[in-house]
């Protein structure tokens, strides 16, 4: 059971990620931007990772942080396979290979399973 609820954790990080590039890609200012676009998920990402992290460990399960942040985030790009690629990308004239091959979506993996860990190491320390 435990392992459902980190992956619906990154389904949930998948989900906030999506809406918000879809909501910047709609606001003048940066909608043709994907640097600032990217800019600024990168920094929400670290608040949707630990918010989603809050909610699996609601349950008091006992996973590591960096675990369950990589579990999280493989979930996200497994969702990226299914979803994002052929009903976003592929549409839009991009393919997998642009879409994986870039250094964004690698560094969004990397700082949610790094966020993740080091929120979880914090309240670690916090009840010792």
């Amino acid at each position: 059971m435990k392992y459902i609820r980190a992956i619906f954790s990154g389904i949930l990080v998948w989900i906030a990620v999506s809406l918000s590039f879809y909501i910047l890609e709609q606001i003048l200012f940066v909608k043709d931007s994907f640097f600032w676009q990217s800019f600024m998920v990168t920094i929400w990402i670290v608040f949707f990772a630990i918010g989603s992290a809050k909610f699996y460990y609601s349950k008091n399960y006992n996973m590591s942080g960096l675990q369950l942040g990589i579990i999280m985030s493989l979930t996200a790009l497994f969702l990226d396979v299914l979803i994002t690629v052929p009903f976003v990308e592929i549409p839009n004239g991009r393919s997998y290979e642009s879409f994986f091959t870039s250094p964004v979506l690698w560094i969004l993996a990397f700082v949610n399973a790094f966020s993740v860990f080091l929120w979880k190491k914090g309240a670690r320390s916090k009840n010792q």
